[in-house]
């Protein structure tokens, strides 16, 4: 018989799967930014997709808490060399996402361009640069470093720093999308699988969908 643990408490409950310790700080600086609207898992390790399956498989207590959580997010960056592997990492989901559970999880896609860094330099400022190659993206860690100096991947500090500024980063988050309504990007419609994260996941533009997940976050009631 499945237990049920997190129900027990009626804020939201999430895990992350996160593809590094940049990815991994600010998930833990957001947990506790909304510690009284949600609770967040964050996976022990790196890794998305594939780690998620393995996970799914060898760990009795995550399947057992899976129909307990509301969410289940992949947070990493998107990269040309990776646009083939859309079908594949969902075919690495699909034995959790066949599973016939009484309360319908969703899965939420938090995906950058190259860098979350880019991410980071939206709560900041509108802006919007190819970031293809390793000096791209070192461009835009020494941008974001004009606003935060004490910058470095995996600390705590200048990343709280930063997500204290997820107001003005949801609203250049959302800028991010629509700036590329006119390239064809598709409406969401909220399915696994959706159009429009596909069209996002090859990595032809720059943009950000992590906001999403962050008004998310700011649209929940507060608990006591």
């Amino acid at each position: 018989m499945p237990r049920r643990i997190l129900k027990k408490n009626p804020k939201k409950a999430i895990y992350v799967f996160w593809e590094g310790e940049s990815e991994e700080v600010y998930t833990k600086c957001i947990k506790e930014t909304f510690s009284k609207s949600a609770t967040i898992y964050t996976h022990r390790e790196k890794g998305t997709f594939s780690t998620a399956k393995a996970f799914y498989r060898g760990n009795t207590k995550f399947r057992e808490n899976l129909p307990e959580y509301d969410e289940i997010w992949f947070f990493f960056d998107t990269e040309l060399d990776k646009a083939d592997q859309w079908e594949t990492n969902w075919e690495y989901l699909e034995e959790v996402l066949a599973a016939k559970h009484p309360h319908d999880f969703r899965i939420r896609l938090l995906m950058t361009s190259g860098c979350v860094e880019y991410w980071f330099l939206l709560h900041y400022e509108k802006v919007a640069p190819v970031i293809i190659s390793p000096a791209d993206k070192g461009r835009v860690q020494e941008q974001l470093k004009t606003y935060v100096p004490t910058y470095q991947k995996g600390d705590y500090q200048s990343t709280q720093m930063i997500a204290e500024q997820y107001e003005k980063g949801i609203i250049n988050g959302r800028w991010s999308l629509d700036r590329l309504i006119p390239d064809g990007l598709p409406q969401k419609r909220g399915k696994v699988r959706d159009p429009r994260d596909h069209w996002l996941y090859k990595g032809e533009h720059t943009f950000t969908t992590v906001h999403e997940a962050i008004e998310y976050l700011k649209n929940l009631p507060k608990m006591l």
